[in-house]
This record gives structure tokens, C-alpha cells and sequence, in this order.
């Protein structure tokens, strides 16, 4: 649930109204409320303000997960994959995109504006193993670019996952790490 909740907002919310309860306070000669206003409300109100600027929205489902895809998620999903799951799907503080380090390290990403931006996950299953799917605003990377790397991706995300990469559209990627079955 607090994943949900940016902190940014949660702190304007409380640091406004105690900033200027403070400041009013201040102009109606009130010096005990004058404090905590200063004292609290603008530190507080300045820590809103500046999560604000440094914050990542999370990342939405594109499709709903059915119940099936849910239980096979419980029952085989790797800790890399819910680890992905949750991290992109909450609110992110000081970093530019989502998978930055990740699509650096994977060599997809050389400068900040060429880098692949994550738009949009879903949980599905594919023959049987489940399966998260990321889906990525490429432009400046092919299909081709991506297939080069899937070695090095089928390592990065760890054991028990194959990576399948597919170009649904121009300039999408679909990124599609699936379990594979214990030997």
C-alpha cells in the first residue's frame, strides 16, 4: 500500500498547512505556533518539495494479472523477477528512469537520451511458466540491438530465466523473462 504513496506529496501535504499556520503566526504575534511553523513546516515543506523534483512515478500494469498467472507467479516466480515487479511499480527517488543501472550494465544505454525508457509491465504465462513482461520505448535500439544481448541478459537477470525479446510495434520492445522449469 505505501508503495503506492509518493512521499513527496505526503510531505506537502503535512508541510504546507505547518508552514503557514507558522507564517501566520508570525504576523499575529503568536510566538509559540511561530515556531513550530518555522521550525517544522519549512523543513518539511522543503523535503516535499525537493522528493518532488527527484521522484519516478511508478510503473503501470498494462493489463490486468488473472488469478492463474497470479499462482504461478507464488509458485515460480524468481526473486529477480519479483524484485523487478515491485521496484518498478513503486515510487523511485533520485534516479532517471527506471533500469537505468541495469540497461547500462547491459550495454543499452550510452548516453541518457538514447536509453530505452520502461512504459509498461505485465504478468503472463508462457507454456506453462510464468513469465514478466517489460515493455520498453526503444527508439534509438533495435530488435536486433536487444537479440545481440540476450546472452548477456539471460545472465544478468540470473538463473531460471530465459529472456524472449519481440518488436510488437516500431520503436516498442517487449522483454519477456520467463522461468524455466527446475531441473
Amino acid at each position: 500500500m505505501l508503495r503506492k504513496v509518493s512521499l513527496g506529496n505526503l510531505l506537502l501535504i503535512v508541510g504546507t498547512p505547518l508552514a503557514l499556520g507558522g507564517l501566520i503566526a508570525y504576523f499575529t504575534n503568536n510566538p509559540t505556533l511561530n515556531l513550530a511553523g518555522f521550525f517544522y513546516g519549512i523543513p518539511i515543506l522543503l523535503g516535499g518539495l525537493a522528493l518532488k523534483a527527484a521522484e519516478l512515478k511508478p510503473i503501470a500494469f498494462t493489463q490486468p494479472t488473472s488469478e492463474a498467472v497470479l499462482a504461478l507467479r507464488e509458485q515460480q516466480a524468481t526473486e529477480i523477477q519479483k524484485q523487478l515487479r515491485q521496484d518498478v511499480t513503486r515510487f523511485r527517488y533520485g534516479q532517471s528512469a527506471h533500469l537505468d543501472d541495469a540497461l547500462e550494465r547491459l550495454g543499452l544505454s550510452p548516453i541518457d537520451e538514447e536509453r530505452p525508457v520502461l512504459t509498461g509491465i505485465r504478468e503472463t504465462e508462457t507454456q506453462g511458466n510464468y513469465t514478466l513482461i517489460l515493455e520498453f520505448d526503444s527508439p534509438f535500439f533495435s530488435v536486433e540491438d536487444w537479440q545481440q544481448k540476450q546472452e548477456k541478459i539471460n545472465k544478468f537477470f540470473g538463473p531460471g530465466i530465459q529472456s524472449e525479446i519481440t518488436q510488437p510495434e516500431s520503436d516498442r520492445i517487449e522483454l519477456a523473462l520467463i522461468t524455466t522449469p527446475n531441473p
